[in-house]
């Protein structure tokens, strides 16, 4: 009588684990058709932005040659929205604008990020409240690999397409490249392409360049990248 109770009780752990384990399935081929139809749906939405004009300057912070590159790209496209992730000292960006005599009302400063990753973290939901569907990515050579693949992967996963500047640098830039730096950020952008769809970080440091306040920035005093050519 014992041992049939044991069997019956094991027949029965064996039956739950096997609707378990069908209902895994299920949930596997599920997510995989999901998975599927999302790469599809997204590589038909970059082929079509490929095919459209730039409508957004995106640059990373690192070097003032970026400011002055995109300020000298924006006397030619005037309308086209640029935002500038954790670029140079807010004054010294405004500056440079008005060096080149390059609009101010279409510039946005985001002052949130600290590393390349957070360009992207942080940027990403700010272009895509702006409509984006094709941006050029402004940065230096040395850094150009790394951010390019990143901005691939993440700017892509939203259906944004992505066109690359280099821009020439005097001196060596405050980005390193070192291997290991781009393992962990590539492998860390393949999941954020994922999470991304769902988690949407906010910045509570964007300002607009025409609202930089100079005058509170000359009391306070401030210095720029001697390449700026901007120190008095």
């Amino acid at each position: 009588m014992k041992h049939k109770l044991t069997l019956n009780l094991l027949i029965t752990r064996l039956s739950k684990f096997h609707k378990l384990w069908r209902l895994l399935q299920k949930l596997f081929w599920g997510l995989r058709l999901l998975l599927i139809s999302w790469l599809v749906f997204t590589t038909i939405t970059l082929v079509s932005a490929s095919l459209k004009p730039v409508d957004a300057f995106f640059v990373l912070g690192g070097s003032i040659r970026r400011e002055i590159h995109v300020a000298q790209l924006a006397k030619q496209s005037p309308l086209i929205p640029i935002l500038i992730s954790s670029g140079s000292q807010d004054p010294c960006i405004w500056l440079i604008f008005q060096r080149e005599v390059a609009g101010f009302q279409q510039v946005s400063l985001e002052n949130c990020a600290t590393s390349t990753f957070d360009n992207f973290y942080y940027g990403t939901p700010i272009l895509r409240s702006w409509g984006i569907h094709k941006v050029k990515l402004i940065t230096s050579g040395t850094h150009f690999f790394r951010a390019n693949l990143m901005a691939r992967i993440i700017l892509g996963s939203h259906g944004i397409w992505v066109e690359s500047a280099v821009v020439k640098e005097k001196g060596v830039p405050a980005n390193q490249e070192y291997w290991y730096k781009t393992i962990l950020d590539i492998t860390r952008s393949l999941i954020w392409a994922i999470l991304s769809q769902f988690i949407y970080p906010q910045c509570s440091h964007i300002v607009k360049l025409v609202d930089v306040d100079m005058p509170f920035w000359e009391q306070k005093g401030f210095r720029c990248e001697n390449q700026g050519g901007l120190n008095r």
